[in-house]
């Protein structure tokens, strides 16, 4: 028994992103990040994302100047880490993933909080002018915003897509109301997840190598 789909990737690839245009209302999104909104709507399949999409005006230019300098990738997990298409990097490029280093379960019980929260601590050495990935723990995003105003060491760009029931839409609104003078995308409410966070960053990178 056969079926009749599309089989050709570039093809399917092609499509997508056609779709996408003309399922999303992408009247009120800057030219320069049209790209990456597509994307985020492409990972999840979900057009009506749109509308929760917030960013900071600054984002698109930041991210440019950290892909420029090659500043490290953090990301809050290894499946965002692996969800970065690394062909997409400039040469040289770190992306880094802390979650299994073995400190963190101590950390984490020192701290009453999660090993994805403590691990930002880790992080501090290799904060300042990092793009940071958030796609799963909404206490990594809030500990993130904690050390940035207990240290005033400020990240390149954040792009916060913590992902559930319990803390992500408040870690998010949290991101919009007091990133201060640190640029970021998200996506309002419960849903993200690494697919989110890991696109973000690809559509960035792509949008880099163009520059």
């Amino acid at each position: 028994m056969g079926y009749d789909y599309i089989k050709s990737g570039q093809d399917i690839y092609d499509l997508s992103f056609r779709l996408v245009r003309e399922s999303a209302d992408l009247t009120h999104v800057p030219s320069e990040l049209e790209p990456v909104i597509v994307r985020l709507i492409h990972a999840v399949g979900m057009p009506d994302i749109v509308s929760e999409i917030r960013f900071d005006d600054g984002l698109f230019k930041a991210a440019m100047t950290a892909f420029a300098k090659k500043a490290p990738i953090i990301c809050d997990c290894d499946m965002v880490a692996y969800g970065i298409t690394k062909r997409f990097l400039p040469d040289g490029m770190p992306v880094i993933s802390t979650i299994t280093d073995k400190r963190l379960p101590k950390m984490a019980e020192i701290s009453g909080t999660t090993r994805s929260a403590a691990q930002i601590d880790l992080w501090i050495e290799q904060l300042d002018g990092a793009i940071i990935a958030i796609g799963n723990a909404p206490t990594a995003l809030f500990r993130l915003l904690e050390v940035i105003q207990q240290t005033n060491i400020k990240p390149a760009c954040i792009l916060g897509f913590p992902v559930g029931f319990v803390g992500a839409s408040e870690s998010k609104d949290a991101l919009i109301a007091d990133a201060g003078d640190v640029p970021f995308i998200t996506l309002r409410g419960t849903r993200g997840g690494s697919a989110l966070a890991a696109a973000a960053v690809n559509a960035l990178a792509i949008e880099a190598q163009k520059s």
